[in-house]
């Protein structure tokens, strides 16, 4: 079971460092062309389809990814 354990050792640290990259290339709420028009622009509404919305997606999943892996290596299965 030691294999296992390194295994998804590897896989947190490379989770952690993808989560902090998709968290630094993210921009601030205020800035944007949103911001602009009160956030009710057709960027805003259509957001999710941008670049941006793709980065949004990746931290939610990147961030349950982490929280996941974080529990399972605390359990001391292993």
């Amino acid at each position: 079971m030691g294999i296992f354990r390194i295994i998804l050792t590897v896989l947190f640290v490379l989770v952690c460092i993808a989560l902090t990259v998709v968290v630094l290339m993210q921009e601030g709420k205020s800035s944007g062309l949103g911001a602009i028009a009160g956030g009710n622009s057709f960027w805003e509404q259509n957001k999710g389809r941008s670049a941006e919305g793709k980065i949004v997606l990746a931290t939610r999943i990147l961030a349950v990814a982490f929280i996941v892996l974080a529990l399972v290596l605390n359990l001391n299965l292993f």
